[in-house]
């Protein structure tokens, strides 16, 4: 089986080095989690390079909305080559026209400035005003290999039924979807089951779950196991011709 993916957000050096510590797999560098992530320096990335060798993901956004000036894409544009020579793997990023579809000019022009480079389109979709058609769309943005997403603005919580409704239903998200965004321990067990194999944790791995404290080694060490023991569930349970059970209670 191949393992699932475990991406934590990471704020700093200290963040990504207890991520990698605890077994993650991989990092995703924002900064100004007040307006739900926005592009750190270079130079962040740079020594988180220097002192990991977990994979590494930064965000594209430069407000807190989800669209972008010609302006805001040219310097995105010079932002990414730079976190590129500074060690990056990849990026998230991802926006909405003023009608709330998915931006494909927009998100073009600085995707196809890396053509060979991994990307995530983040939670933006989860204000598309028609998900379906969003989803739709998203088929259609070359390299993308995640979509986070938590079925909803509200998180995942709220977006539970929608997430593994989707992930049962539509092979191209059942692969790309990693549901985080409000991600708890009890909604593991039925995404696994819905067979989503990507999860995402912020706060979870926080002490208090709060941004002003640094990701815990300890803590990520917790959702490694909950989410590799919990995939293997599902996959035991599909080979044996139970995957319509209910799930077990953690």
């Amino acid at each position: 089986m191949t393992r699932p993916l475990l991406e934590v957000i990471a704020l700093g050096v200290a963040d990504a080095v207890a991520a990698e510590d605890g077994g993650a797999d991989r990092v995703e560098l924002v900064t100004d989690m007040d307006a739900d992530g926005l592009s750190p320096e270079p130079s962040v990335v740079e020594e988180i390079r220097r002192r990991t060798n977990i994979p590494l993901r930064v965000m594209l956004r430069l407000s807190d909305t989800f669209g972008a000036t010609g302006a805001e894409v040219a310097r995105l544009r010079g932002l990414a080559s730079s976190y590129l020579s500074a060690g990056a793997d990849g990026f998230v990023l991802g926006f909405l026209t003023g009608t709330l579809e998915i931006d494909h000019g927009t998100t073009c022009a600085l995707v196809e400035e890396f053509p060979d480079r991994p990307w995530t389109f983040h939670r933006a979709v989860d204000h598309a005003l028609e998900p379906d058609r969003a989803w739709s769309d998203l088929r259609r943005l070359p390299g993308l290999t995640h979509v986070l997403t938590a079925g909803s603005p509200r998180g995942v919580e709220a977006g539970l039924d929608d997430l593994t409704r989707r992930a049962r239903t539509d092979p191209f998200a059942t692969d790309r979807i990693m549901a985080g965004g409000g991600l708890r321990a009890e909604h593991v067990p039925w995404l696994a089951q819905a067979g989503i194999r990507a999860f995402h944790v912020g706060t979870a791995v926080r002490p208090d779950r709060s941004w002003k404290a640094y990701v815990d080694a300890s803590y990520v060490r917790v959702w490694r196991s909950l989410v590799d023991d919990e995939v293997a569930r599902a996959l035991d349970m599909l080979s044996s011709g139970s995957g319509s059970g209910s799930v077990p209670e953690l």
